[in-house]
């Protein structure tokens, strides 16, 4: 949509794999956020000297998407009610508190709440302090992506589903992109590959394909609904290593997920991963763990879906064959926003132009690769082992959370 509407003009083809929506762009949790950077306190460890640039474009990013929603009518249950982040054990308190000083500081409008204030907002036994930003929407993601295609088909984009790209190569002044059916060539080419096998091997180590899951409940009575409070619908993520991340639905449900992040060694990837039975009743425990007022409801829905993820958490940039190709990937579950601003970004370095997005550290640097197997595995199981102790232990990190620390490294769910 981005490169149709830059140049009206221009002929804008998309050959998806298997059809708008499928896999995480339709089945992740619905978080519409504004941050660029998987996280203010991410964003804040990494690039501290251009946060306060990345936080204003994060917030204008997300006005371009309420505004193309609106723009052109998606109904996406587009809720701009903002987020609640939440502390649920007693060293997960002040980590939050800090960071919330750290925004004000910075002029943003976080307000923090202690625990009367935010069980006034949702009433949880388990929630000890936390802030609410309202910088963040909800959506449902499927008819975003439904709605953004029917979008795109209306100003003239060219879109071909069930058709994956196998291989690329250099043709003359062109691409060529090799598919089932046949050979498409391009002047220029933006690969959208996130978690499947990236077509450039210099990406292959660059982002490891991780599971994620979620559970949806029936809807709620009116005394349910009563007991949690919860009129806001803010979407809502603990402060845990393995977390969790829960919102409402438009017909009075709970969506709610996160936890386990699950890597499977070769950085493999199946059908079969989508269910996790152990993940689901691990689920299932923590909701009633949160919300024991909801006793006895019952869970409709469970899925799983891949994300990626890359060593700095956030997405990262680069070009290929000559300026020829561009790419955008590492998004680790909070594309839905931060696809937006990618979508400018790459479209401005298959210009050449010299931008304010392009200048930014965050795109003119990459993360650390991953080792190769089974370093690979190795590594990452290490890190989420060490994640869950340290969540068990007051917060305190073993020495190998220490070491991957100080190399700006580690593994996030």
């Amino acid at each position: 949509m981005l490169a149709q509407e830059r140049d009206p003009g221009r002929d804008v083809l998309v050959l998806e794999a298997g059809r708008c929506g499928d896999a995480a762009s339709g089945r992740n949790g619905g978080f519409c956020e504004a941050s660029l950077t998987h996280g203010f306190g991410n964003g804040l460890a990494r690039w501290p000297d251009e946060l306060d640039q990345l936080v204003r474009m994060g917030r204008e990013n997300l006005d371009g998407i309420e505004r193309t929603i609106q723009g052109h009518a998606i109904d996406c249950d587009f809720v701009r009610a903002g987020s609640l982040a939440v502390a649920t054990r007693p060293h997960q308190v002040s980590g939050l508190r800090d960071e919330h000083a750290e925004m004000r500081a910075r002029g943003l409008p976080a307000t923090w709440l202690d625990a009367e204030a935010l069980r006034e907002r949702v009433v949880s036994p388990t929630f000890l302090a936390g802030y609410h930003d309202p910088d963040s929407a909800i959506l449902e993601p499927a008819r975003l992506a439904w709605g953004l295609r029917e979008a795109c088909r209306s100003l003239g984009v060219r879109i071909v589903e069930q058709t994956p790209v196998a291989d690329l190569r250099r043709d003359g002044d062109g691409v060529v992109l090799a598919t089932p059916t046949g050979e498409v060539r391009a002047r220029q080419v933006v690969l959208a590959t996130n978690a499947f096998t990236p077509l450039l091997r210099r990406l292959r180590l660059m982002t490891v394909p991780v599971y994620d899951y979620a559970l949806m409940t029936e809807p709620l009575s009116a005394d349910q609904r009563a007991a949690i409070g919860w009129a806001g619908r803010e979407g809502i993520g603990d402060a845990g290593n393995h977390f969790h991340y829960f919102r409402t639905t438009r017909d009075g449900r709970i969506l709610w997920g996160g936890y386990d992040a699950i890597y499977h060694y070769g950085s493999r990837t199946k059908p079969e991963y989508d269910a996790r039975p152990e993940t689901f009743e691990t689920l299932a425990s923590n909701f009633l763990d949160t919300f024991p007022q909801l006793t006895g409801l019952r869970f409709t829905h469970a899925w799983g879906g891949v994300i990626d993820t890359c060593t700095r958490f956030a997405a990262f940039y680069g070009t290929a064959l000559s300026g020829r190709v561009a790419y955008a990937l590492g998004f680790t579950g909070l594309g839905v926003a931060a696809t937006r601003f990618a979508g400018d970004v790459v479209l401005d370095l298959l210009a050449g132009a010299d931008t304010e997005r392009t200048r930014l550290q965050m795109v003119r640097r990459k993360p650390l690769p991953f080792p190769p197997e089974p370093a690979r595995w190795i590594g990452i199981e290490a890190t989420v082992r060490s994640l869950g102790s340290a969540d068990a232990n007051g917060g305190r990190e073993n020495l190998w959370l220490r070491a991957m620390d100080k190399l700006g490294l580690g593994f996030d769910s």
